[in-house]
């Protein structure tokens, strides 16, 4: 099990880390935050619709947002399409999706995830990212649903010790756990 230094840099202004479980508020939260900014706004979308429902599920998170939206596919290139846009207003969903999408594929968790950071110190504009909250539930009966907590685990983690200011939400409501209301 790695060890993360999560106290050695000081927090990135410009980002908020929004987390909580499955259907706990945390996009439209994240995107009310982006949506105090200037527009236009930039939507990185993680996800991938491999059936109908999923189809449903991003068409629902599509007509949510009104103009002033562009959206970004980016499942598994994220540091990149984070570094494309420096200056605009920007929302991640999902991290716990990207993570997901990088072990499924075999990809390189430890390379993608320092990408990832180095792409978010890159940064001006106000970052909000959108991530699940998995250790709150029992744990998984088979190795790559261990495996995957662990790892969106401790890139919560880094993400939160990143971030000035993060929010966990539970039903609906925003609860401050750092910075500021």
């Amino acid at each position: 099990m790695r060890v993360l230094d999560t106290h050695s840099n000081p927090p990135l202004a410009h980002l908020t880390f929004v987390l909580g479980g499955g259907r706990s508020g945390k996009s439209r939260y994240a995107e009310e935050i982006v949506m105090a900014a200037p527009a236009p706004w930039i939507y990185v979308a993680t996800a991938e619709a491999y059936d109908d429902e999923m189809r449903d599920r991003i068409a629902t998170h599509q007509l949510r947002r009104g103009e002033g939206w562009e959206t970004v596919d980016s499942p598994i290139s994220l540091p990149e399409a984070i570094i494309d846009a420096p200056e605009a207003p920007m929302l991640v969903d999902c991290l716990s999706m990207w993570v997901s999408n990088l072990m499924l594929g075999d990809r390189d968790l430890p390379g993608a995830f320092k990408a990832f950071d180095d792409a978010l110190a890159k940064r001006t504009a106000p970052t909000v990212l959108v991530s699940n909250e998995v250790g709150l539930s029992i744990v998984p009966d088979n190795a790559l649903g261990r495996a995957f907590r662990d790892e969106l685990g401790l890139l919560n983690q880094r993400v939160a010790a990143q971030a000035a200011r993060v929010v966990f939400m539970v039903a609906g409501l925003p609860m401050v756990v750092k910075g500021s209301q």
